[in-house]
């Protein structure tokens, strides 16, 4: 991992960008896991036309949203 910070905030102006940074942690998690992004590549095929996978990436993004949702006591 990078020394740079990445995430100053979960702070957002609008649940939409809330969002695009619950599909960013989702994705920085994913890079954490398995840096090796030529192997990243490699398994896409497996999962990007898997149901199940796809299914579980989805709930991955919506336990984000819920944490960047909290974190801007739900925009109100």
């Amino acid at each position: 991992m990078s020394d740079q910070p990445w995430l100053p905030t979960l702070i957002t102006s609008t649940p939409q960008e809330g969002y695009e940074l619950a599909i960013k942690l989702s994705r920085m998690g994913v890079k954490s896991t398995q840096p090796n992004v030529e192997l990243l590549k490699k398994m896409r095929p497996d999962y990007a036309e898997n149901a199940d996978s796809l299914t579980k990436a989805s709930q991955v993004i919506a336990i984000n949203f819920q944490t960047v949702a909290a974190a801007n006591n739900y925009w109100r």
